[in-house]
């Protein structure tokens, strides 16, 4: 008896590291959440994977001429390096940063990467034409049917409104 219980705490004390994930999409609140994301996870143990979702306008049924995926998808990806960059200018990235470039609707990358979570951390507001809600439509998607629990951070000067 005194052996299986000794080995079950050896397999609880070799649970992987808690994961944060964090949705980056270039828009300052999502800047936020990243910047909230790190110094959380330092204070959990855990570790931070950034998640920047990109659509190809011709897969949500825009109209227009035809967009080489392959071109599509070096500008997402060299536009997600630039964020991070612009984050951690003024420092190094997180050691063990996970970065995912996915493409797909935001809201439901995210949902999907939540699954196992610690926590899904979004920005209150994303790059979407309407500035003035409260609460964007990916954040308030997630909100609703992430698979763990959900922080939305805003934008430091968004809290004076």
């Amino acid at each position: 008896m005194a052996h299986r219980r000794s080995s079950e705490v050896i397999m609880q004390s070799s649970e992987p590291e808690p994961r944060v994930v964090v949705g980056v999409d270039g828009s300052p609140s999502s800047y936020a959440a990243l910047r909230w994301a790190v110094r959380y996870a330092r204070l959990v143990g855990g570790v931070v994977e950034t998640v920047h979702a990109w659509d190809t306008p011709s897969d949500v049924g825009w109209t227009g001429p035809a967009i080489d995926p392959e071109f599509d998808l070096e500008q997402a990806r060299e536009r997600f390096t630039e964020e991070l960059d612009g984050v951690f200018a003024d420092e190094q990235r997180p050691a063990g940063l996970r970065e995912h470039l996915v493409e797909g609707d935001p809201s439901e990358v995210l949902i999907r990467a939540s699954q196992g979570a610690e926590v899904l951390v979004v920005g209150s507001r994303g790059r979407g034409a309407f500035r003035r809600a409260m609460l964007g439509s990916v954040s308030q998607r997630c909100a609703q049917h992430a698979a763990c629990p959900v922080v939305v951070v805003r934008q430091d000067h968004d809290r004076a409104h």
